[in-house]
């Protein structure tokens, strides 16, 4: 274990054993999430340090260990690039972008149900018993988006990880890549730019998932805007 972490960089080492910390107090503390995952501002459990916080919490072991395996592939190289911490301004910058894009989307989701981004006071959610109710006259799939938006926290650390993918792809377009199940190598400006729009995609037409798709979208979208704004030329390789 010492091995590997010597090997890694110095910021990806430590985002590595902060997420690995936050991800074993959940285990013991199975409401941790509930706390430090990060609400809809208008939401009555939203909290200040919550825009932070989220980004080290995860929804589970397969959540946590494919971002962490992202970050350890894919940091280092970053951060030897960008100098340690440039990097991990990108890393926060990049999570913060997501949340701005997924707050974006869900304000106006808020917005097309009660013709405003902010439905607090016109809806009472009941966490024990898992119920929302409103004097509304709303319908069974509108009380449940907005449930969903007002009462279920977002974890995670893939928009700052969709953000290092985008600088890969975006200083490394044809270094071949490997992945299980497919045989062949994939060009890293092909399978980013894929998985991009595949999120796209899905972010506009999978509405019932729990993954906030166009997150991870705000992510690679805002890597890039810092890329182009701190003046780094595309493609070293």
């Amino acid at each position: 274990m010492n091995n590997i972490l010597g090997n890694l960089s110095p910021v990806v080492k430590n985002l590595l054993i902060i997420n690995i910390i936050c991800f074993v107090g959940t285990m013991i503390f199975p409401n941790a999430n509930r706390l430090l995952g990060v609400y809809y501002p208008d939401s009555p459990f939203f909290e200040v340090w919550q825009p932070i916080s989220y980004m080290f919490m995860h929804g589970g072991f397969t959540h946590m260990f494919f971002n962490m395996f992202a970050l350890v592939m894919f940091g280092p190289v970053i951060e030897q690039m960008f100098g340690s911490k440039r990097f991990l301004n990108y890393y926060l910058i990049t999570a913060l972008g997501a949340l701005v894009l997924q707050y974006g989307v869900q304000a106006v989701e808020v917005s097309q149900i009660i013709g405003s981004p902010f439905a607090a006071e016109s809806i009472n959610l009941d966490l024990a018993a898992n119920r929302i109710s409103s004097q509304l006259p709303l319908t069974g799939d509108e009380l449940g988006k907005l449930g969903s938006i007002y009462a279920t926290p977002m974890v995670g650390a893939s928009g700052a990880i969709f953000g290092l993918l985008l600088a890969f792809a975006y200083f490394y377009p044809n270094m071949p890549l490997y992945f299980m199940f497919i045989p062949v190598p994939i060009k890293a400006k092909y399978f980013v730019g894929g998985y991009i729009l595949i999120e796209i995609y899905l972010g506009f037409n999978n509405s019932g998932s729990s993954i906030a798709h166009l997150a991870h979208v705000g992510g690679a979208l805002f890597g890039y805007l810092m890329i182009k704004m701190w003046g780094y030329k595309k493609g070293y390789y």
